[in-house]
């Protein structure tokens, strides 16, 4: 049977945000193909297709024609001693930096020599004073001949393969254009070397340019070299978080432990932990007691002491005790392993603010192509340059190279990625897991936040307060009755019902049909009656109060009401703390000039009452999900950029209809799921957090976005020669090509400058 395969893939050849998308746009031409994208700062692709009409090896054979291949390998699992497989993409990566590290450090010093050589003839031209090179010109040439030799066709031989590829196919990007420029102006020298009097003969300048190709060629490969290692570094939050899988673990066989490697672990199997190893997979501690060092999980520094019974995730550090656990989830269903692949996935999403640097590269190759086209032609027939034939020409090859080599698309390609890539590997290392770049951008620009209560604002274990009966129904029979419901329930006033009638040994009575209402309470049947438990709002409508009620709730108190098919038979009163963030958290939020508004299914005055102790604007109480769905839309009709955070089954719809959803990882899964950000341990100082770093992020992109296209605007008709006719300057083509490498560097640099910010 077919079914839809969704992978995420390395690929070989991705040089450029052109080859991102040509790769991008010859995979989605593919029958079977859903959907394709490809990221350059990450050099992977992420395809969704049928497998019953296509797979890798198919679309292998469109891409490596293109230059182009996807890459089959197993994930990088390092071990304890952070050792890697070297089979895995990184440890290629490594292999191919080293190499690239080999070439520049052949072609750089002779770059650089030539370089030199170049501005010392230049100076002895202009300058009388500085004596011209001690050695004879046709030597020179023929050094430089050899050396441009070596570096294009070892070097640059993948320039010159695009150059093929783009005569071929038609597909062009970032290396053709250097491809071009280099092979122009190293064919046209060439020719000039070897048959000087047929240049004079046809009027063609005299000039020869093995120089440029030698120092465009070095600088383009030291600039890709620089990048490729500012690159490895975006994604260190990813290694990070990898090295904390433990390669192995000590699991019982028979009565004895026996190291087996992490793939054989299976649920329900009981492992050992010794101090100063890493969780193999998660589970609970069935026997020992110890600190753990969760901080690359939860963002903590400070170590948590678990004991019997309490859970523990894979990659926490075991510090001080032995402790046996018995294993819950292992492999890809790890939270570890989770974080892993949200973080990824983040990371490889594409924000709103990209796609303007994703349309513009699409033209850009394509469009330099035309621009140095019509240098040349200009330089050689507009009339008012009024320059010989052959000076025309050597202006008007020299202006071409130069546009050739400093049309890089790649600075603004780089532009957008690098910077979310780094933002949300800092936002993961501090807890905060964003699933997507558009949800980080967005991040930046709320205006409101909207706080669900129990068990986001507080800590969701509230406590039992007072038990009260009505029309002679004593306390315990009312606590049996409500323990009995609520048992089903989910709900974290429910768990105090129940823990209370435990702690008082009551027992339990069986529950059939039993049934969850969703903003409102549980019903369900207990021996012959129906029974509900629930809001006040909700008994009330049922029921009226009976006359003998008495009674009247603090501030701060949530009321759970017991009623059958006839009357309302008491109420339990349970209250809820504040989280010991809270208060810290909604002032920072203030600080930032946020609308707050708190949205809770206890009654009004409850809402009330925390909304005056924390500062929040607004409360709303007795809600149901589909009116915290109904007060998102609200507010963004209001043209609020809004974020909700929430924890619930009930916050579920929230989280989705708002522009950011948060949710914490301390409630359901259902909530994460919907969520587009998690907060790990339900911190909500993390809110103002992920809000700030989603600033920076921001602010970082709009400065690369400034450079990446200041740098084209201005560095495109400097290198035509647009000055030419009223300064008389012209662009040599070595520094076209130095221009080109070093601004890719400026931006991924300034991408990393945010692994300082935001570092506390």
């Amino acid at each position: 049977m077919a079914s839809k395969e969704k992978i995420t893939l390395k690929v070989k050849g991705m040089h450029c945000a052109s080859c991102a998308n040509v790769i991008a746009k010859s995979l989605s031409k593919i029958d079977g193909v859903k959907e394709a994208n490809s990221f350059y700062a990450t050099e992977e692709a992420v395809v969704s297709y049928d497998d019953s009409q296509t797979n890798v090896k198919e679309m292998n054979k469109k891409l490596k024609p293109l230059g182009y291949e996807l890459l089959e390998e197993k994930p990088e699992i390092a071990n304890d001693r952070g050792q890697h497989n070297p089979n895995n993409h990184h440890h290629a990566e490594m292999l191919e930096l080293d190499k690239e590290k080999e070439q520049v450090e052949f072609a750089l010093p002779i770059a650089l020599f030539v370089f030199i050589s170049m501005m010392w003839e230049l100076a002895s031209s202009k300058f009388k004073f500085i004596p011209s090179l001690p050695f004879p010109e046709s030597f020179w040439m023929m050094v430089q001949l050899i050396f441009a030799t070596i570096i294009l066709f070892v070097l640059g031989k993948g320039f010159l393969r695009a150059l093929i590829t783009f005569v071929r196919f038609g597909k062009a990007n970032m290396d053709t254009l250097v491809g071009l420029g280099t092979g122009a102006a190293y064919f046209y020298s060439l020719f000039g070397f070897f048959f000087p009097s047929l240049l004079s003969r046809f009027g063609l300048p005299n000039s020869l340019y093995f120089d440029v190709v030698i120092i465009v060629i070095a600088f383009v490969k030291f600039g890709k070299y620089l990048e490729a290692r500012s690159k490895m570094r975006t994604g260190e939050a990813v290694a990070s978080l990898i090295k904390l899988q433990a390669k192995t673990a000590l699991v019982k066989r028979g009565n004895d432990f026996v190291e087996l490697a992490i793939e054989e672990v299976k649920v329900g199997d009981l492992l050992k932990i010794k101090p100063g190893s890493s969780v193999p997979v998660d589970g609970i501690i069935e026997d020992g007691e110890s600190n753990l060092d969760e901080s690359m999980i939860t963002g903590e520094s400070l170590p948590l002491a678990k004991v019997k019974n309490d859970e523990v995730v894979a990659g926490t550090l075991n510090i001080d005790g032995v402790i046996f656990i018995k294993a819950k989830k292992v492999g890809k269903e790890t939270v570890l392993a989770k974080i892993v692949e949200m973080v990824k996935n983040a990371q490889n999403s594409k924000a709103p603010i990209e796609r303007l640097a994703d349309q513009v590269s699409a033209i850009f190759v394509p469009t330099v192509l035309v621009i140095a086209l019509l240098t040349i032609l200009t330089w050689v027939f507009w009339p008012t340059i009024n320059l010989p034939f052959s000076q025309e020409l050597a202006f008007g090859i020299n202006c071409m190279i130069a546009v050739l080599v400093i049309a890089c698309p790649c600075a603004l390609g780089l532009a957008t990625p690098t910077a979310m890539i780094v933002g949300v590997g800092n936002a993961a290392k501090k807890g905060i897991l964003i699933k997507n770049a558009e949800s980080l951008e967005q991040l930046h620009s709320v205006t409101t936040v909207v706080f669900d209560k129990t068990g986001t604002l507080t800590t969701g274990k509230p406590s039992l307060e007072r038990v009260i009966g009505f029309s002679n129904h004593g306390e315990e029979e009312i606590l049996s009755l409500a323990a009995a419901l609520e048992n089903h329930s989910e709900h974290p006033l429910a768990k105090a019902v129940v823990e209370e009638a435990k702690k008082r040994q009551l027992t339990l009575k069986k529950v059939e049909k039993f049934q969850n209402l969703a903003g409102e309470g549980v019903k369900g049947q207990i021996g012959k009656a129906t029974y509900w438990i629930g809001s006040e709002k909700f008994a009330l409508n049922k029921h009226t109060l009976p006359k003998t009620a008495n009674f009247s709730a603090n501030p701060g108190e949530s009321l759970l009401y017991l009623l059958d098919e006839k009357s309302i038979l008491g109420v339990i009163t349970v209250a809820d703390q504040l989280k010991e963030t809270t208060k810290e958290a909604i002032d920072k939020l203030k600080k930032l000039n946020i609308k707050m508004v708190m949205l809770s299914g206890d009654r009004q005055d409850t809402a009330n009452h925390f909304a005056k102790t924390l500062g929040i604007n607004e409360a709303i109480g007795e809600v149901k999900p589909d009116q915290k769905l109904a007060k998102i839309k609200e507010l963004k009709a209001q043209g609020e950029i809004v974020a909700m955070v929430g924890d619930g089954v009930n916050d579920a719809p929230a989280l989705a209809v708002a522009d950011v959803g948060i949710a914490m990882s301390t409630g359901t899964e259902v909530a994460m799921f919907t969520a587009a950000a998690t907060i790990l341990r339900g911190d909500l100082l993390k809110v103002e957090t992920a809000i700030s770093i989603s600033k920076s992020v921001m602010r970082v992109v709009r400065q690369n976005l400034f450079w990446a296209f200041a740098y084209n605007i201005i560095g495109i008709p400097l290198a035509a020669g647009l000055l030419y006719p009223f300064f008389g300057v012209l662009l040599n083509p070595a520094f076209a090509g130095m221009a080109m490498a070093f601004s890719s560097v400026s931006v991924v640099t300034n991408s990393l400058r945010l692994k300082l910010i935001n570092k506390s």
